[in-house]
């Protein structure tokens, strides 16, 4: 890529330290320059257009260039651009948003919380979950128990509890607290001649395990996503959260939902937990709450958590957290606009009935003979490519993600595994060009391999 001295990509390369992205590469290679976006597409700055496999970082269900959201910022930033949540003060966004989420919410909730990221949330979750035990004098009840794989965010607390190596590596991360169960990915951690049955009652008896050697009166809290996305798209096989939930009402420990990706119709129902059965006391949402044009996130707490929150607030004086854009007025607004039109145009709908077509699709390309496995649910997937001799693991789908980009769509590349989470407005037509640029190019990378 050859750059000229007063181009973007120059200037990017002088000045910008990019997220998740090897840097000494960055420097030689330069970036792809997103314009602008329409619809599932999105376009550089030569005008190619690309399929925007990954609605973003899977997060604009409602597509690209959707005008009813930037009128909703326009609206509310002429009205009220700024203000605040702190110290008993509000707004009719805020107010209304947190309402309707709590309306929304699969299991009875209490109260919205909001942050400006899933990372914040969650790091958020963790130091409400530390008030909540001091409040209720078990000051020694706070670990929390994550699982291997999971993913759930880049702060420290977050990336702590996020169970893959590269955000823990040269962080000096996991901090003390946190601990990581099993992984519920079936193919690759089940036993010789282990029935997917006999794989459930193993993770929940590895979580028991785990529970009773660290001491039940010590843990707090279990999280998980309904479906791992950036673990690799893994489905936890069938009775999974049944016989984990089972544990946790067991020893009395917190459920957490982290749901910033799977929720807001992306599995087929309006959140990830109603698809895999899960009853959480807090729930982590974000990405597909503003379809990511506002940065903004919450968390749903129950009864149970606010209760000794607020009978905490009152004995201190305050409950001494928050950001200064939380809850942000136009965020919110767009948030509330956003979510009127997943269900005016029943979004959530169109996943479901567009889901066999995707796993399908899928199926299709894990015939191919470069691949292993296909996982997937609702419109979120993956495929594996297939372990080859002479080549280092994790090799593989950095060199396959080059030729879909170079053929026009954009998915994720989690070490050997190509993701794919396309904005819940897709089309079948479009559903089919997307699986046919990916043939394409397992066809092509073949052939590279001989």
């Amino acid at each position: 890529m050859t750059h000229q001295p007063n181009s973007i990509e120059g200037r990017d390369i002088a000045y910008h330290l990019h997220s998740y992205t090897n840097a000494r590469k960055q420097e030689a290679e330069g970036s792809v320059v997103i314009d602008r976006g329409e619809g599932i597409y999105v376009y550089d700055n030569s005008g190619k257009r690309y399929i925007e496999g990954m609605a973003g970082l899977w997060s604009v269900g409602v597509g690209f260039g959707e005008k009813r959201l930037a009128e909703a910022a326009m609206r509310q930033m002429e009205k009220l651009p700024f203000y605040h949540t702190f110290t008993q003060k509000t707004h009719t966004p805020a107010a209304e948003l947190a309402e309707k989420l709590v309306a929304m919410a699969p299991v009875k909730m209490s109260k919205a919380y909001f942050t400006n990221s899933g990372s914040e949330a969650n790091d958020t979750m963790v130091k409400m979950i530390r008030y909540r035990a001091n409040a209720m004098g078990k000051p020694e009840k706070k670990k929390i128990i994550s699982r291997i794989k999971g993913y759930h965010g880049v702060t420290l607390a977050a990336a702590s509890l996020t169970g893959l190596p590269n955000n823990h590596r040269s962080f000096d991360l996991p901090m003390p607290g946190v601990l990581h169960t099993s992984c519920p990915h079936y193919r690759v951690y089940k036993q010789d001649n282990e029935s997917e049955a006999e794989f459930v009652a193993r993770m929940a008896a590895d979580l028991e395990a785990m529970i009773e050697a660290e001491g039940a009166d010590t843990i707090a809290a279990f999280i998980g996503e309904p479906v791992m996305g950036a673990g690799g798209v893994i489905v936890p096989p069938a009775g999974y959260w049944e016989a984990i939930q089972a544990v946790l009402k067991k020893h009395d420990i917190l459920l957490v939902a982290d749901e910033v990706i799977c929720g807001f119709g992306r599995t087929g129902n309006m959140f990830g937990s109603e698809t895999m059965g899960m009853e959480p006391d807090i729930m982590t949402l974000s990405k597909q709450l503003s379809s990511s044009y506002q940065p903004i996130s919450a968390l749903l707490i129950n009864d149970r958590v606010y209760q000794p929150v607020a009978d905490e607030s009152k004995s201190i004086g305050t409950f001494g957290h928050g950001y200064t854009a939380a809850g942000h007025p136009v965020a919110a607004a767009v948030a509330l606009e956003n979510l009127a039109i997943i269900e005016e145009r029943d979004l959530v709908g169109n996943v479901r009935a567009l889901a066999p077509r995707f796993a399908e699709g899928l199926a299709a390309l894990a015939e191919h003979p470069l691949a292993i496995e296909n996982r997937g649910i609702g419109l979120i997937g993956a495929l594996e490519l297939a372990p080859r001799e002479g080549v280092p693991a994790g090799a593989l789908g950095p060199r396959l993600f080059t030729i879909l980009q170079e053929n026009g769509l954009i998915a994720r590349v989690i070490g050997d595994s190509l993701a794919l989470c396309p904005p819940m407005i897709i089309d079948d037509t479009q559903l089919d060009d997307m699986f046919g640029i990916f043939e394409k190019s397992l066809n092509q990378f073949g052939k590279e391999l001989g």
